[in-house]
């Protein structure tokens, strides 16, 4: 069977969010929302690692506050860069070599499914590299920096990128090895693995798996879970579970 370590980055500056918490550590119906996101996979049997990558501000913080969750889960943490490229190349180095495959998934996007996890590592282990995506369903328009349209793009065939992203470690590693070599901007992991000459597949998946940016998606997303028979899946019991006691 082949062992998956999982990267969550949450070391960004929720720049966007407008709020006292950064997303990550924001509370979701009772839980700090990357919790939820950690939750899909550390009870998996083909998980053997978990990395949470922090921004070192908030390391006292964040030790001091999921403390027992920490040590629960077994989740390592590791310390980011000034840039999410940065943050995941640290959280590579730290990959332990039983794993075969590295997935990432946002520490921000608390409503994938366990099917949907399920769906994308098998892909992944099938084709070497895949990702959960949607097909771009709305009529898409390109403007200028005045806001005038300038053309109607066609949608065939695009699709909406999300994660989890997986990918074989020794390719992530050789894409991330070679990021000096690709000019203009990654805004993902799978563009530089794709940069890097391999193949990803997209796996389909739904628009209700929203990463939470700005504040009304935090709303979207408790809406999201309430509507689901099992909100709190794959939820590990402990009796320090509760992150509130610790702030």
């Amino acid at each position: 069977m082949p062992k998956f370590a999982v990267i969550l980055p949450a070391a960004g500056k929720s720049s966007r969010f407008n709020d006292k918490e950064k997303k990550p550590f924001t509370n979701l119906d009772g839980r700090a929302v990357w919790l939820r996101c950690a939750e899909y996979f550390v009870n998996r049997s083909d998980v053997v690692q978990t990395i949470i990558v922090i921004s070192a501000e908030d390391q006292e913080l964040f030790e001091r506050r999921y403390r027992p969750n920490i040590a629960f889960m077994n989740v390592q943490v590791v310390l980011g860069g000034a840039e999410r490229f940065e943050s995941v190349a640290n959280a590579l180095n730290k990959v332990t070599p039983d794993a075969d495959f590295v997935a990432i998934h946002d520490a921000v996007r608390p409503c994938v499914t366990n099917e949907q996890v399920e769906a994308v590592f098998s892909a992944a282990a099938q084709h070497g590299a895949a990702l959960l995506a949607v097909p771009v369903s709305e009529t898409i328009k390109q403007v200028d920096a005045q806001k005038k349209v300038q053309a109607t793009v066609n949608r065939d065939g695009l699709w909406l990128a999300q994660t989890p992203q997986v990918f074989r470690k020794e390719w992530l590693l050789e894409a991330y090895g070679q990021r000096a070599k690709f000019p203009g901007p990654i805004t993902d992991d799978a563009q530089l693995v794709e940069a890097a000459g391999h193949a990803v597949y997209v796996v389909p998946s739904t628009a209700t798996n929203i990463k939470i940016t700005a504040k009304p998606d935090l709303f979207l997303a408790a809406a999201i879970l309430k509507s689901r028979p099992d909100p709190k899946p794959n939820r590990p019991i402990h009796p320090f579970a509760d992150e509130e006691m610790w702030k």
